[in-house]
């Protein structure tokens, strides 16, 4: 009688969940077609998975095998491919070193040597020891205790493990002078960044520049922005490229706005050497000659002279630090050093197309996905050109939750509408990829929609309300 009474307990309770997961089914396709037949999605397209999230089992799925832009939700299958791969205590290295001799006067007859490794944090303001303050007064106090009062020489970026400062292919034009749209380079300093301080004047006429917070030596700044009405905001782009030696400025700044507008430094190598060279003159150490880079120097026939003395090695935060902010404020210049990095450790190619065809391979060794589920260009997801099938990114996104770096990685996902997830947007592309714990248990999540039409306001709270049948 007991056997017979536990058996029925067991089929009911079987049964009882194989209704409630059958609800959650039918809830989440009730809101996907609702979803799906939205006027906004007239001439564009809608791709979403959602997993169980203990299992993996596919819960629900549309469109799962149509590859599509990915925006910023590149980013998760970066941060998880390296942190796989490099682990979360990985850290970039920088080292300060003189090439030459140092005499009994403290005069150091060579040069003084930055050489990079591709650290994106040297001189960010996200991290208390690897601020601009920080490392310079670090490397100032390092060139004082090996004795150099004077340099009979000069700085040199040295920016070469990268092969100088570059651009991912596909980038837009309308991108890469802006501070999202920062190349990378060997020798990364401040975010590849400088902000540019306007005084906006009627509405219609000039809006001045009273502040670049970076020197820009030997580059032409073009001011063609003009003020506009108040509430209008920040319209101001800046249009540049890798050893651009002129940047323009265009559009218009509101006659209200109290904000600083960031650009990117066509050589973030050369902007550092600058810093330097004027941080030790206002501490008393000149420098003879002009500062220039590595890659300069190559470009000029001239090859970098070998370090005698290692005078600072600079340790930037661990991995798991920065694919914390990676994430959470979405900064592409993360992303393309990381997977320039993870091409050079795992298969020494630096280059962000062979690196890209890396990250790939690895999937498909790793879970089985199809390279043409992963057809990768950069790894921040600034190219248009990107296509990533949701099914991918959700399998990617759901191994991610077995590995041990695990917590670190789900810190790093921004909370969005309540739940924990990736968000990505360019030009028509709109996405969500992410994990939640509703009701009926966690799930994982990815939904991208290309070509809708509208504004992307009213897009991101249609795809809200289609989340809501998550919780």
């Amino acid at each position: 009688m007991k056997t017979s009474l536990y058996c029925f307990s067991l089929i009911a309770m079987l049964y009882t969940g194989s209704v409630h997961g059958q609800g959650v089914k039918e809830k989440i396709a009730s809101a996907y077609q609702t979803f799906a037949h939205d006027g906004r999605l007239r001439n564009g397209i809608a791709a979403f998975t959602v997993l169980d999230g203990k299992t993996g089992a596919v819960i629900f799925s549309d469109n799962a095998s149509l590859g599509l832009p990915t925006a910023s939700t590149m980013k998760v299958i970066t941060s998880i491919t390296v942190l796989d791969i490099l682990g979360p205590e990985y850290r970039f290295k920088t080292q300060l070193a003189y090439a030459g001799t140092v005499d009994s006067l403290g005069v150091l007859h060579g040069d003084l040597l930055i050489s990079g490794s591709g650290d994106p944090t040297l001189g960010s303001d996200r991290y208390p020891d690897a601020t601009e303050a920080a490392v310079m007064n670090k490397w100032i106090a390092a060139v004082r205790q090996a004795g150099i009062s004077h340099v009979n020489g000069r700085i040199v970026g040295d920016d070469l493990h990268f092969n100088g400062n570059d651009i991912p292919g596909g980038w837009s034009w309308n991108d890469m002078g802006n501070y999202y749209g920062a190349g990378i380079s060997g020798l990364n300093w401040r975010e590849n960044k400088a902000g540019i301080t306007f005084s906006p004047g009627n509405v219609g006429q000039p809006a001045s520049i009273v502040k670049i917070s970076s020197p820009l030596e030997g580059i032409t700044l073009v001011n063609e922005v003009t003020t506009g009405a108040d509430g209008t905001g920040d319209n101001v782009y800046a249009y540049a490229a890798p050893y651009s030696q002129v940047i323009y400025v265009r559009g218009t700044y509101g006659r209200d706005l109290k904000k600083t507008i960031e650009i990117s430094v066509p050589d973030p190598a050369m902007d550092l050497a600058q810093q330097f060279t004027a941080a030790l003159y206002n501490q008393g150490i000149a420098v003879d000659s002009l500062p220039t880079t590595g890659r300069r120097l190559r470009n000029q026939g001239q090859r970098l002279s070998p370090p005698n003395k290692v005078l600072d090695t600079h340790q930037s935060p661990p991995l798991r630090d920065i694919v914390y902010w990676f994430n959470q404020k979405s900064i592409n210049l993360y992303g393309e050093a990381l997977l320039k990095t993870f091409g050079l450790v795992s298969g020494n190619k630096p280059g962000t197309g062979e690196a890209a065809q890396l990250v790939t391979k690895y999937w498909e060794q790793k879970l089985k996905i199809q390279g043409s589920e992963l057809k990768i260009i950069d790894g921040s997801g600034l190219s248009p050109q990107n296509r990533v099938t949701t099914a991918a990114m959700s399998g990617i996104m759901h191994y991610a939750q077995s590995r041990p770096w695990f917590a670190d990685f789900e810190k790093s996902l921004p909370t969005i509408n309540g739940m924990s997830m990736k968000s990505g947007t360019i030009g028509g592309v709109l996405g969500y990829t992410g994990y939640h714990q509703g009701k009926s248990g966690q799930v994982t999540f990815s939904l991208l929609v290309n070509n809708y039409t509208g504004s992307s306001s009213s897009m991101r709270q249609a795809m809200f309300k289609l989340l809501d049948s998550l919780k």
